[in-house]
């Protein structure tokens, strides 16, 4: 692809990297065939090649420029960063930094009605920190009749019990773990469960609460220095426990949601210009491990279970598309004995996208309803996913049970070791 920025645009990081992006693109349209919003809505704008085109005569245009319009802006919102396309191009076009790159740009030149305002500005807010998270989500619960539909369908109708975590100091093994900022409030046992799994192959969690949200949230909604910021206060909160001599150094940071893995795996690149976080990001980003990949590498025999439900598991784009780590989950449940059904276009989003299924609900509940009706073809037992945004929103239809696929592997453990001691007492 050509592109026309002047000599003075290239000495704008952003542009610089921009143009390289733009100049691999060969307009070849491979993106659009596995695009959920060009499958959906039928326009060149809302499939990655038009948005590409957009990107590029915005970013080229000057800021007086009357082509940049809120036309632009709607087409890059209604894009759910999936990265699908990504995982089609045969020319490897990092399309995501464009967009990232696209929306700062187009937010800065174009303003957003009060509406939008509050509602992303609120998203912000409302979901970044744990504590407020869990305040406003019992408040929701106790309302429930009260809160719009599109809310009240994410919101558990009960308090969900957190589970016990045990005490995994006695290891030598010792891991970090990303307790995220809504997981804590939807699906609390989630890391529990984790905890517990590792527990019995010998690995230790160890808390670092100052650690908060991955930044993803600010980051995806165009304020991407508070993202920033957010990465750079987990890199405090951790690296007192990467930094340290022999023995006493963490082994890896757990993450048990997808899109944070996917976000945390990047602070390398999104920090390479910080002096003072480069390196420390770098490491980070070095450590940061999917937990599937963690019980992928390890001996599962200690674990002396054999999983017998019927699951239809839901990779979520952030581990197929953005860390590349398709069949990874999979194959982990299958090597611990569970049945999995069969998925068509399992490639294909669900439509959560973060906060996407909120700012793009028309949009969100076709791309659901899709979803479900491919994970359900199978008649499974449950539907079993990676990521905390994918699971509230598959669970909002109503539909078939959906939870996080380590809390069905941890009751299966329960559930051989109460048959073990049962068998033991010869009852």
């Amino acid at each position: 692809m050509q592109t026309h920025f002047t000599d003075a645009d290239l000495e704008k990081p952003h542009l610089r990297e921009a143009d390289r992006v733009l100049r691999s693109c060969v307009h070849c349209g491979f993106c659009n065939a596995t695009c959920p919003t060009y499958q959906l809505l039928g326009d060149e704008r809302d499939g990655p090649r038009g948005r590409i085109y957009l990107m590029k005569e915005l970013l080229e245009s000057r800021d007086d420029d009357a082509q940049v319009t809120r036309e632009t802006q709607l087409h890059l919102d209604r894009c759910l960063t999936c990265r699908n396309c990504e995982t089609t191009c045969p020319s490897g076009v990092e399309y995501h930094k464009l967009l990232d790159i696209g929306r700062a740009e187009v937010e800065r030149r174009v303003d957003r009605t009060p509406k939008e305002h509050a509602l992303r500005f609120g998203l912000r807010k409302a979901l970044v920190d744990p504590q407020r998270f869990k305040a406003l989500l019992a408040l929701g619960q106790t309302f429930r009749p009260l809160v719009p539909g599109t809310l009240r369908d994410k919101l558990p109708a009960r308090p969900v019990d957190a589970g016990t975590r045990p005490d995994g100091r006695r290891h030598a093994r010792q891991m970090l773990i990303l307790e995220g900022c809504v997981q804590p409030g939807l699906s609390p046992n989630t890391n529990a469960a984790t905890a517990r799994v590792l527990d019995r192959l010998g690995i230790g969690l160890t808390p670092a609460p100052q650690a908060g949200c991955c930044g993803a949230i600010d980051y995806h909604l165009n304020a991407q220095q508070a993202g920033r910021e957010r990465m750079r206060a987990n890199i405090d909160a951790w690296w007192p426990h990467i930094d340290t001599a022999g023995e006493a150094a963490v082994e890896a940071i757990v993450q048990t949601a997808s899109g944070c893995g996917a976000f945390v795996k990047e602070y390398a690149e999104m920090l390479a210009d910080d002096p003072d976080y480069a390196e420390k990001a770098a490491r980070v980003s070095e450590l940061a491990r999917d937990l599937g990949e963690i019980l992928r590498d390890e001996d599962l025999a200690p674990l002396a279970m054999h999983g017998q439900r019927r699951l239809a598991f839901h990779c979520p784009c952030t581990l197929q598309h953005a860390q590349r780590l398709n069949g990874l989950v999979e194959g982990v449940l299958t090597r611990l004995g569970f049945e999995l059904t069969p998925v068509r276009d399992a490639h294909l989003c669900c439509g959560s996208a973060g906060t996407y299924s909120v700012t793009q609900p028309e949009l969100a509940t076709r791309l659901r309803d899709d979803k479900l009706d491919a994970l359900e073809a199978g008649e499974p037992e449950l539907i079993v996913t990676a990521n905390i945004g994918c699971q509230t929103h598959l669970a909002g239809a109503g539909r078939t049970p959906v939870r996080h696929w380590i809390e069905i592997v941890d009751e299966a453990l329960e559930s051989a070791t109460s048959n073990g001691l049962r068998a033991a007492s010869g009852s």
